[in-house]
């Protein structure tokens, strides 16, 4: 009786390939890490913990080097190589550096925001959740069935949850935890119906699998599996904050503590892009007559809205820097949608996916920048108001250029040349695939978004009202602003390199 079971047992073992998992797996060790060592400290080496963190983050984006001498795939079915639940590839290996890069620069950024907090926000769960959280979004590129992209998605979004309303006994952050949380649970919930349709319609949660299996669905599944497409994609599509989806942003970014903010715009935007585009152009590349339309209209309404509320932004109202931000974030995930939309309509969607994967590195590095300069700004002036930005050229020169130079990458002006680039190869994209329509929203936007941006670095120049109020820098923040003010002049100087870096085949 047990001869004939040990074939069947040796069947089912997999090898594990460690090195492929180790960035997501050494993120989660650290976390786990912080969080004992939190129990051990005293009060006085609880900044220990951020260093540990910072560390622990850079050696994750470290060990993404060994696997750049070519694809691995592990946790595969025996006998079918093909069909694998993570799959380290050059797309995977991107994401995770623009993922575990901006957990790095939140972390630097988290530092000194703690120190500031005089021990109101605590140290070894704040780190905990934040490693937790980036730990989630680093396997989520990785994920290549729908059981561990859903399971990736709540991992690094739980403890988002959790990061924005950390403050205790702050009204604005706790209602700003609860809109995220319940939104986000009510997209994840639509998602978790949508994949359970697919799997009905097809049988697996493979992506390459269902991508096979899906064209030959019976026809009287047809409109079972064109919904399950649909409402798969909500959850990623909350995620990135597309309209109507966006809702919570404003909020969520005023309420949460800046750092995490920040984190959010850029990290939890690339965790919805790039679930996005594993279920589209991997999952379901034959309904792209379903999810091509969809995603366009998204695009243009996302891009128009978000650009439009960033443009209502009084000067003087309080929070109007990171409200800003947020609603520039918005108009920012409309651009990062239109490749995606685009590869519906072309034969090779691996180039229109790479310009989404290069306007998304140039987002993270400028956007962070902006967001570090708004943390130093909001140590002084708590309410951190557009008009408190008035005359920073007097007393922080160098911040003000950096600053400056932030505001025109996003806006798509020289000197920030980077950012140019990166519009024009996503409006290429959306030409390219006949979209010519969506170009011309996407055109309409960016001129709308000059006034505002241009209007925030005008301010920047403008005489000061009273004497002007030096900003100390602290070494961390130091470090997030030259990081980003450094890699935005580099790719500005050259900025080809943001695309052949993104060059990633997705098949």
């Amino acid at each position: 009786m047990s001869s004939p079971a040990q074939p069947v047992a040796a069947n089912l073992v997999q090898s594990v390939d460690w090195l492929a998992i180790a960035p997501p797996t050494l993120a989660a060790v650290v976390a786990l890490a912080v969080l004992v060592a939190d129990l051990f400290l005293d009060a006085r080496r609880k900044p220990l913990l951020g260093w540990a963190a910072v560390t622990g983050l850079a050696a994750c984006a470290l060990l993404l080097l060994p696997l750049l001498d070519g694809d691995r795939a592990t946790f595969c079915l025996t006998g079918d190589t093909h069909a694998c639940s993570y799959s380290a590839d050059r797309f995977t290996l991107v994401v995770q550096f623009l993922v575990l890069g901006g957990a790095l620069l939140t972390a630097l950024l988290s530092v000194t925001a703690l120190k500031d907090a005089d021990r109101r926000l605590p140290d070894g769960e704040y780190w905990f959740l934040l490693l937790s959280s980036a730990a989630g979004a680093a396997l989520l590129p990785a994920a290549r069935d729908l059981a561990t992209l859903i399971v990736a998605l709540e991992v690094a979004s739980l403890p988002a949850f959790a990061l924005v309303g950390i403050r205790h006994g702050d009204k604005r952050s706790s209602e700003a935890a609860l809109k995220f949380f319940l939104s986000s649970v009510t997209a994840t919930a639509v998602s978790l119906m949508g994949v359970s349709f697919v799997y009905a319609c097809t049988g697996t949660l493979y992506l390459t699998r269902i991508a096979d299996r899906v064209q030959h669905v019976d026809g009287q599944f047809h409109t079972l599996a064109q919904t399950g497409v649909v409402l798969t994609l909500v959850g990623f599509a909350f995620k990135t904050a597309a309209v109507p989806f966006h809702f919570w942003v404003p909020d969520t970014y005023v309420g949460a503590p800046l750092p995490i903010a920040a984190y959010l715009s850029v990290v939890g935007k690339a965790v919805g892009f790039t679930g996005l585009i594993l279920v589209t152009v991997v999952a379901f590349p034959s309904y792209g007559d379903v999810w091509g339309p969809a995603l366009a209209a998204l695009a243009a309404l996302t891009m128009t809205v978000g650009n439009v509320g960033a443009l209502r932004q009084r000067a003087t109202r309080a929070y109007s820097a990171v409200r800003l931000l947020a609603w520039s974030s918005v108009g920012q995930a409309g651009y990062l949608l239109v490749p995606i939309a685009s590869a519906a309509y072309t034969d090779d969607p691996a180039d229109t996916i790479g310009s989404t994967l290069a306007y998304a590195l140039m987002y993270a590095a400028v956007n962070l920048g902006a967001f570090a300069v708004a943390a130093l700004v909001g140590r002084a002036h708590t309410a951190n108001r557009l008009a408190d930005y008035r005359g920073l050229a007097a007393a922080n020169p160098l911040t003000a250029l950096l600053l400056a130079f932030f505001l025109l990458c996003l806006a798509g002006l020289p000197p920030g040349v980077v950012g140019l680039f990166a519009k024009v190869t996503v409006f290429s994209a959306a030409v390219d695939a006949g979209l010519g329509w969506l170009a011309v929203v996407m055109a309409v936007n960016v001129v709308i978004a000059l006034y505002y941006y241009l209007q925030w670095t005008a301010l920047l120049f403008r005489a000061p009202e009273g004497e002007p109020v030096k900003h100390r820098l602290p070494l961390p923040l130091t470090a997030a602003v030259t990081l980003t003010g450094a890699l935005g002049v580099v790719l500005s100087g050259a900025p080809q390199l943001v695309l052949r870096f993104a060059d990633a085949t997705l098949f």
